[in-house]
Order: structure tokens, then sequence, then C-alpha cells
């Protein structure tokens, strides 16, 4: 089937080199004919790693080798594959990701459990690791530091676009750098969403402060976003720190030595988190929502998440139908403090319905004008306290089914 790219694309950002990261993409035929489907980074002795993961309870083969290798802080090279997810394989996806990563390993000249492995594709089939292995050798040889947009190709799957963020931050008086690419189109929701993250930068900063660093920041992108409400069995989002950025000691808590660090990787996340959601399986429309007055900001994102993956709500506004009753019935749904007396919706900056019905002299012109764009804001205040929050999703077309209804095929 041919995939149109989506109108809600970004153009790819020129990605300078990160000191310490190589990276490069191959063909290896485990899915795929005539594209890359196999992407390698090699990092420099002594980065550090952080990682967050899928809370499916049935998650693949790669999440489980990747949590156990995090265990020892560091990171000597990254395999990703796609095509195939190597989940609900057994012991033949085990063996893939020992296999793979011990292939890594012996050309990075590290141990295996300094090898990283994701693997993001169809669920079910066992992965030829035999064909991954095989292609491994010319992919190092040729891996550079300026090959990440090969990369951000490489691992995509029924994305239509890659998915790249680069910025620069201060830690004291000395700049680092910090380049992402991301994957992700279908079966996302938190935590964390279908999709696969690697972001690396040359600061060196220690395991703990760099933990912190990625909770925050997927908390605050990625945790946020929802496409269909179904949480992938491979998410996997890792961010290495090279080290050889040569700035002031960064202590192990972090702290406001990396208030800029901290600023700039969360806008990498969260710019990541967004083009994902701009490549939602035939999305039209970014769409988000914004919540407050809710009783905690916790019980304001779940309101807000309910919102965002009601299929009459994301359908309503694929069809630029301004059923603002549709928004008022997922608040309801979401099980969380509300009260229909003191609600109030809005679309587009203009409030539609207060104090449990419409307001009075309501024009809906600027509100259908408004959904007729690309970007759909809704602005929902619960009236009961200060908790506040915000997500993004997109529209719900007959392009999600037709991509998914043929995805094997």
């Amino acid at each position: 089937m041919d995939i149109q790219i989506s109108p809600l694309a970004v153009q790819l950002p020129e990605l300078p080199p990160v000191a310490g990261v190589r990276v490069g993409a191959a063909e290896a035929g485990i899915r795929y004919r005539n594209r890359t489907d196999l992407v390698m980074m090699e990092l420099s002795p002594g980065t550090t790693v952080a990682g967050v993961f899928t809370t499916n309870r049935c998650p693949g083969a790669p999440v489980d080798w990747c949590r156990a290798s995090l265990k020892g802080g560091k990171a000597r090279a990254v395999v990703v594959n796609a095509g195939n997810a190597n989940v609900f394989t057994g012991r033949a996806g085990r063996e893939a990701c020992a296999a793979t990563a011990a292939a890594a390993g012996e050309l990075a000249g590290c141990p295996p459990k300094q090898v990283l492995v994701a693997s993001t594709g169809v669920i079910g089939e066992v992965l030829p690791h035999d064909k991954l292995t095989a292609a491994l050798p010319a992919l190092h040889a040729s891996l550079r530091d300026d090959a990440w947009a090969d990369a951000a190709r490489g691992i995509m799957t029924t994305d239509t676009f890659p998915k790249a963020a680069t910025r620069v931050a201060r830690i004291g008086d000395v700049e680092v750098r910090i380049n992402g690419i991301a994957k992700g189109s279908g079966m996302i929701a938190p935590d964390m969403a279908t999709m696969l993250c690697f972001v690396a930068t040359d600061a060196k900063i220690p395991v703990p402060a760099l933990d912190a660093l990625l909770r925050k920041g997927v908390d605050g992108s990625f945790n946020c976003t929802t496409v269909d409400s179904d949480t992938s069995t491979s998410d996997t989002v890792l961010l290495f720190a090279t080290g050889e950025a040569k700035h002031p000691r960064v202590p192990a808590e972090g702290g406001r030595a990396l208030a800029d660090f901290s600023a700039k990787l969360n806008e990498v996340l969260l710019d990541l988190a967004l083009q994902v959601v701009r490549d939602g399986e035939g999305a039209q429309k970014l769409i988000r929502i914004d919540v407050t007055g809710a009783t905690t900001a916790r019980s304001a994102k779940r309101v807000a998440m309910a919102v965002a993956n009601s299929p009459l709500v994301k359908t309503a506004i694929a069809g630029e139908d301004a059923n603002w009753g549709r928004i008022v019935m997922a608040v309801g749904k979401a099980g969380e403090p509300a009260d229909r007396d003191l609600l109030s919706i809005g679309v587009g900056g203009v409030w539609m319905a207060r104090d449990g019905g419409v307001v009075p002299g309501y024009d809906e012109t600027p509100v259908v004008a408004h959904m007729r764009g690309r970007e759909v804001d809704i602005q929902i205040d619960l009236g009961l306290g200060r908790g506040k929050a915000t997500v993004w999703t997109c529209d719900l077309t007959h392009g999600y089914i037709d991509i998914n209804g043929s995805y094997r095929s």
C-alpha cells in the first residue's frame, strides 16, 4: 500500500555531529526490501546511559535485555532493527538479543552487556538475527559522525517521515550538543508510546543525574501524547552521555549545574514526541488539550487523556464538527472529580459551554474556522481547583484503518 507523507510532517533538521558518537544504517532484508532497516550507533568508552521503557506487561525481548544492561550504567553500542519487533518470541527472542549484542560487542570492542538492542515492527514473528549479524560488519565499517539522518530513516516502520531534533545547551560556560531521533506512528499511548527514541549528548553526566533528567523529560513529553490509546510492547527511550565535552564537573545529583541542559533536553524530547503524534497513522490534525481547574495535576492529566483517547472526539475533529457535547462526555467518563454545572469547554480560544450549558449567544463560526486548520486546540476548565495538564493527540480518520488493516500484508 502506498502511504502518503503526513500533512503534519515537519522537515528533518540538520543534525551536527555529537562528539563520541558514530552512526549508520544498512539494508539487512529483515522484512523490508530496498530500504534500510538496520541501524547501529557506536559510543566512546566511558559513555553513561539511562533509559525508560514501556509499562506493557508483555514487553519484547529487547526491552528485557536493555533493562538488564542498564544496571551497569555504561554503553558502547546500540543496534536497532525495523520490521520485526522481536516480541512474543520466547527463547528465540532472547537468543536473538544475545547474538546481536555479542556480534556488535565484538565489533565495538566491548562486552555484550554494554550493547543496547531495540526492535520495532510485527509482533510474534521470530527475528532472523542471522541476517542482522551478517550485515553488522559492513555497517560498523561505514559508521560516521554525520549520518544521523540515515539513522532516523533506518528505524522507520509505518512512519511517513523521519523524526529528529537537536539543541545546544550550556553547562557552565561550555556548549554541549544534544541530538535525538525517534520513530513512531501507531500503537502510541503512555506509558510510553510505541516508539523508539535515542538521544545522545557530548556532556559528561553521571548516571543518577542522567536518569533523573530523562524520567522528568519523558513525563512532560512522550507520556503526554497518545495516538490510539494502545501501549506498545517495545517502547524504549535511551539517553547517552559520551563525556567528550570539557565542562565543569557535574555532581551525581545534577542540580543547578544542569538547569540549561535539562531545559534543552526537555525541548528535544517534546519536539520528538510531537513529531510522533504528527505522524499518527492517518492523522490530518494535531490536537492540543489543555485542562485547568482540576483537583490535582494528576487528575487533570487523566481527564485530558480521556478526551484525547475518545474515538468520538477524535472523529468529530476529523470531520471538523464542533460537537462540544462529545468533549463533555469524555470528561465525565474519565472517573475523575468533575461537576457538570462548573464545567467549561472551549475550542480555539472560544468558550462554547459554561456552567452546565451552552454560552448565551455562542457563535460557532470562528470555532468551525479553527477546526478546519491542521492544529486544533481544546480548552477544558473543571472549575474545581488548581490542577492543570496538557496532552497532545491527533484525529482519527479512515487512513488509520487502511494502514492497520493491511499492516502484515
